[in-house]
């Protein structure tokens, strides 16, 4: 059951399942409303009805089309009147392999969803409401920003082009604007499931905590940066991975 109202509002990008649904579920639990946005009109009905049509309204469109950015802004604040919070969640990751191959036109379509189009909610909402009003970004980034990533190159660049995008908005963006980003490592989702589909044991097994991580993981850590327990951090990439990277050590 939702808690009272607080208010607030926030803009999640791709958030008709996975993380980013995982995310409004959370903020939804605390009370604030929230505007979900994401491809496929079905998936995002199911989950403003999951979420509470009192609390949540969906946008549908691709992330990375401008006139969807503007229309989803906009019926954001024509609903709610405000935006306290974006959520850069949309992302894709249509290739598997090394960077040495990659066609450069799947590589400008990974960066167009990935990165430029968190830009562009970002001067929007800015635009819209925090500029004036305050509020707070969260980009969600990856592990795979943060260390090569065979498997996934196109992605990790990409991923780590958005790292450094949180730097410049946050800032720029400050003092009203508090920017971070959350890097995840594999959290059992349908857009990460050829990652340990069929050996999720073996995957789960190479990670401290003992398991893949689960959308609410990553909802809990958004939460937190979006609160006022967060009010003195900005410009941080908060690393969720089980302890992953506690394996990168010598030994």
């Amino acid at each position: 059951m939702a808690a009272q109202d607080s208010g607030r509002v926030a803009l999640i990008t791709g958030a008709s399942r996975g993380i980013g649904y995982g995310i409004a579920e959370a903020f939804v639990a605390r009370g604030d409303r929230v505007c979900i946005t994401g491809r496929g009109e079905d998936a995002l009905k199911e989950a403003v009805e999951r979420l509470g049509s009192d609390r949540a309204i969906a946008v549908a469109g691709k992330a990375h089309d401008e006139a969807h950015q503007e229309a989803a802004v906009e019926r954001t604040m024509e609903a709610f009147g405000r935006i306290d919070f974006l959520v850069n969640n949309a992302g894709t990751n249509p290739v598997f392999g090394p960077v040495a191959d990659l066609d450069l036109d799947v590589a400008r379509k990974v960066f167009e969803t990935n990165v430029v189009s968190a830009l562009g909610f970002a001067q929007r909402t800015w635009k819209a409401w925090q500029k004036e009003n305050g509020g707070a970004i969260v980009n969600i980034a990856s592990v795979a920003g943060l260390s090569a990533s065979p498997f996934v190159g196109a992605y990790g660049v990409s991923k780590a082009a958005l790292v450094n995008l949180t730097l410049q908005l946050a800032h720029e963006f400050a003092p009203v604007v508090r920017v971070n980003a959350i890097a995840p490592a594999v959290v059992k989702t349908r857009f990460a499931r050829a990652l340990y589909e069929g050996r999720e044991a073996e995957t789960a097994a190479s990670y401290p905590l003992g398991r893949l991580g689960v959308p609410e993981d990553v909802g809990g850590a958004a939460a937190f940066l979006t609160s006022d327990q967060a009010g003195w951090v900005t410009g941080q990439t908060l690393v969720v991975d089980g302890g992953l990277f506690l394996n990168a050590g010598v030994g």
